[in-house]
């Protein structure tokens, strides 16, 4: 048996806006704090879409280039996709994060080990 929270059945289950940041806005008036969607299409200058808060007691809204805290329902998604990743062989489970970001690495910890 799993358990998904209604927020998230319910932002599935209902047809999609026209541009990405309308679904950003529609799915925080369904009750998610903050989000961020960076879009990156061969070709094309990457796309960021922000909504919400970043920071909703501080009331400092969200911005694409902010780090956030992810409550833990992420780590499936995020085992999912590495393991996917892994099996196309787009991605090592011996590599570092620190290898395919290394601009990040001042703002990561650990992201060489």
């Amino acid at each position: 048996m799993f358990f998904v929270p209604w927020i998230l059945v319910k932002s599935w289950i209902l047809p999609l806006p026209n541009t990405v940041q309308e679904q950003l806005n529609q799915a925080i008036d369904h009750g998610f704090d903050g989000m961020i969607v960076y879009v990156d299409q061969a070709g094309k200058p990457p796309e960021f879409y922000a909504a919400g808060w970043h920071d909703r007691k501080n009331k400092i809204p969200a911005n694409p280039k902010a780090l956030f805290k992810i409550d833990s329902i992420s780590k499936l998604y995020v085992a999912v996709a590495i393991t996917k990743l892994v099996k196309d062989k787009c991605l090592s489970l011996d590599d570092m994060l620190a290898d395919y970001f290394p601009e990040l690495v001042e703002r990561i910890e650990n992201s060489e080990k």
